[in-house]
């Protein structure tokens, strides 16, 4: 039987990949089998680092590029067959692929005009447009005369302006400085709620699909690793990669000792450490451990957590809001622990001998992971 869309379980769905496959040399797959449902109205982004076939997906999806093998549907329909121009997608590009001969008016008219839409019909999506991101009385400037974050959101506001119930992004903000990139990210994500539209969007920036997504699929090698909410996949990461691609992490690799429900105990350079089993294994087994940073107490209060166990201090940095200290334990010098800035940390040094500890349920026993990989 075939595996059904990732997220069919949650209703009705409006964007289906059924077990599609895309190979540009007939031999690797960029994209290998997929299987993902996007409910109407909702905001999923393809996250991944370079190579990971996000980009390929969204452009199968538009209809630039056709799959290998397997089905992709749109409202029910197959869009197998269906040209770019008859999807009713709107599209927005890093480049913004704007026309600069073009005033901005008239960059936003222009979908409307290839549609056939009268005149008065034109000038009032056009104004509507502006209006939502935030550009009114712009329409008779070019886009070399703007910024670049007022180009960006012309580009959204000629994605949106024929209404289109399916919108593209792909990479959209990355030619942006930091401080512009994060005011856009909640600009779409405000434009997003006030529409209810569904988009689907394409980065490779963690914390960009973390403030604006509804959902996020973790991509390798043109595989889901994990699909799920923003708090789900930072919480509760099913697998190593994407336990090291979400946020920071300490990665401890460790054979299994002993297994009881769903706890089991490692051990991980000389400690036995007691971890939630994700993975499926057995005593023998290897197994990558990880606990976040912030979740590692330092000199906790004794017998407060069941895994505590000795480190030494090897560096402090101080980041405003937090001291991040890197520790050497269980048997590494990369250990990470994230603690406020509050009165009292400077009473901890470089070469301090310390507690450290943190709950079972913080420790996630993951597939295995090379020593390399938990070193990256």
């Amino acid at each position: 039987m075939t595996a059904g869309p990732k997220g069919a379980e949650d209703g009705a769905l409006y964007v289906e990949f059924t077990e599609v496959s895309k190979s540009y040399d007939g031999h690797s797959l960029v994209v290998d089998r997929l299987n993902l449902g996007i409910r109407e109205g909702e905001f999923v982004t393809l996250l991944g680092p370079s190579g990971s076939g996000k980009t390929t997906i969204l452009m199968m999806l538009a209809g630039f590029q056709r799959p290998t093998s397997g089905e992709i549907r749109i409202n029910g329909r197959s869009v197998q067959e269906l040209p770019p121009r008859k999807r009713g997608i709107g599209m927005v590009f890093q480049n913004y692929a704007l026309f600069p001969h073009m005033t901005v008016g008239e960059n936003l008219a222009f979908p409307l005009d290839v549609r056939g839409l009268p005149d008065e019909q034109r000038s009032e999506r056009v104004t509507r447009a502006l209006d939502l991101v935030r550009l009114a009385g712009l329409e008779d400037r070019r886009p070399g005369q703007l910024s670049g974050g007022q180009q960006q959101r012309v580009a959204i506001a000629r994605a949106l302006v024929f209404e289109p119930d399916l919108v593209l992004m792909d990479e959209p903000l990355g030619a942006l400085d930091r401080s512009l990139r994060e005011e856009m990210q909640y600009e779409i994500r405000s434009i997003h709620q006030r529409l209810g539209v569904t988009v689907v969007y394409v980065t490779h920036d963690q914390q960009e699909a973390m403030v604006m997504s509804d959902r996020i699929a973790v991509l390798n090698h043109g595989r889901i690793e994990q699909i799920a909410g923003p708090e789900g996949l930072y919480e509760e990461p099913e697998r190593a990669f994407v336990a090291r691609f979400i946020g920071e992490n300490n990665r401890l690799p460790g054979r299994v000792a002993h297994v009881e429900d769903d706890l089991c105990e490692v051990d991980a350079g000389g400690e036995r450490i007691r971890a939630f089993r994700i993975a499926p294994c057995e005593p023998g087994d290897e197994v990558t451990l990880s606990i976040r940073p912030e979740r590692i107490a330092i000199n906790p209060r004794d017998g407060l957590y069941h895994n505590e166990i000795a480190a030494t201090v090897e560096d402090l940095t101080f980041l405003g809001d937090h001291l991040r200290v890197r520790l050497a334990a269980c048997g590494r010098r990369d250990v990470v622990a994230k603690i406020p800035n509050i009165v009292g940390h400077g009473a901890m040094m470089v070469g301090d001998v310390v507690r450290i500890g943190w709950t079972v349920n913080d420790c996630r026993a993951l597939d295995f992971e090379g020593d390399e990989e938990c070193q990256a």
